[in-house]
């Protein structure tokens, strides 16, 4: 498939070796249970005219001026990672004829291939390009990186920057600082009040979570989708009418959908806090986001109430969603081990344009009408089903055409299927009826 490799030099600031960064062993973390190296990958047009020193120039630039599209992997005798950001190298670019088949076909299936094909911590440069040529021309670029160059906001620097071309420095506080910081004292004080609010939930959350499935399927990792034009408009109408922002809106409603399903309550979730709001952090192209820890008591008090609840809970949230990986295994452990039966919280990761941005305004929101229209047009369809291992439970949030894209990964034998379909209609129903009367009670 391929018809011709371009060996592209680079070279860079900010060589070094030393600790991963929180972000950075929180995704190896997720790598590691889930036995991947959680590629994003993306493709789309090239403008006319495109040459191949275009593309080649394009390549450079984005290794040369990212530190972590420069890092591999080290490993100790205890199989522990530490990082190596280089000075310089070399990185393939690949050109793939299309010949008579559809450019815009092959793009996406190239994405496929450099997200399939076998990655080497150690030896593999954390970013995959490829374009598309078809009668001399070059029609598409495709992109894969490694989730250990950034999260979902770094990437948007990322493209920013890619577009705009920046005279300016990259921030000082790439991955290697940080992980100097984060050693330091005033690192060790954060780490230590993150871990206490995480002990004060984990200690009183209730013990099990979710029903037994009835039945335990094979492959047992499963992955559906849920496209809701309903849960979109219902999502700005509420912020718009309350001025609470969208981000915590969505998760109060999570809440009381998996209050309903679970039976279980407080809801204790774990949403992904992308941690950029924090000094010298936000425009860094590096693996910031970690999963916060967050309990809500919705049950038998109004939409309106569980929205204020959601509101006071946040700060303390994202404050204390920075700590260092393997010292929270450490208190999972134990109390784990103290309080037998713990089934640990589920994840909650709201990817849309604005997530944590303040509320929209009510002129332009939808109205009850419109959205009460929309009500139960959502589709549901399981899209995987695998032996290789998901989180037990995950929800994503992503704005797509059609409306709000919610996406479960889920460990079957956990949470059984239905209950999860049921969570995501769940997540819709509460939307629509809060938008209906906000004071309407929750059902929770």
């Amino acid at each position: 498939m391929v018809a011709e490799r371009v060996a592209v030099a680079f070279a860079g600031d900010g060589a070094g070796e030393g600790e991963l960064s929180w972000g950075q062993q929180d995704i190896w973390r997720a790598m590691v249970r889930q036995e991947s190296w959680l590629p994003n990958g993306a493709w789309g047009p090239l403008p006319p005219g495109t040459t191949l020193d275009d593309v080649v120039d394009r390549l450079r630039y984005l290794m040369s001026r990212f530190p972590t599209a420069r890092t591999r992997l080290r490993f100790g005798p205890d199989g522990a990672p530490r990082q190596e950001v280089f000075a310089e190298g070399e990185v393939d670019l690949e050109i793939v004829e299309a010949g008579e088949r559809d450019p815009a076909a092959l793009a996406e299936q190239l994405r496929l291939r450099l997200q399939d094909d076998p990655y080497d911590f150690e030896r593999d440069w954390p970013i995959r390009m490829a374009a598309v040529r078809r009668g001399g021309e070059l029609t598409h670029l495709v992109v894969v990186m490694c989730h250990l160059v950034t999260d979902g906001l770094g990437a948007l620097v990322l493209l920013e920057e890619l577009d705009k071309r920046p005279d300016a420095p990259v921030p000082d506080l790439q991955p290697l600082e940080q992980a100097r910081w984060q050693a330091s004292p005033a690192g060790v004080r954060q780490n230590t009040m993150a871990l206490r609010h995480w002990e004060s939930i984990l200690r009183e959350m209730p013990l099990h979570r979710y029903r037994e499935p009835r039945e335990l399927p094979a492959p047992r990792h499963w992955r559906g989708e849920f496209r809701s034009p309903a849960l979109s408009l219902a999502l700005r109408c509420l912020a718009a009418r309350t001025g609470i922002a969208s981000s915590t809106i969505a998760l109060a409603l999570y809440a009381v959908a998996l209050t309903r399903v679970t039976g279980a309550h407080p809801a204790v979730i774990r949403p992904m806090v992308n941690n950029r709001f924090r000094p010298g952090l936000d425009r860094v192209v590096c693996m910031l986001a970690q999963y916060g820890l967050s309990r809500l008591d919705v049950a038998g008090v109004s939409y309106a109430e569980a929205f204020d609840r959601a509101r006071r809970a946040a700060l303390g949230t994202y404050k204390h969603a920075y700590y260092d990986p393997a010292a929270l295994d450490g208190l999972l452990e134990r109390v784990a081990a103290d309080r037998p039966g713990l089934q640990l919280p589920c994840y909650f990761n709201d990817r849309r344009d604005d997530p944590t941005g303040a509320a929209a305004s009510e002129a332009g929101a939808p109205g009850v009408d419109e959205v009460r229209a929309a009500a139960g047009a959502g589709e549901f369809v399981w899209t995987t089903r695998q032996d290789v291992p998901f989180e037990p439970l995950i929800v994503h949030l992503d704005e797509v055409a059609g409306g709000t894209q919610a996406t479960i990964f889920l460990d079957t034998h956990v949470i059984g299927p239905g209950d999860a379909e049921a969570l995501l209609r769940g997540l819709e129903a509460a939307a629509v009826a809060a938008v209906l009367d906000i004071e309407a009670p929750t059902g929770a």
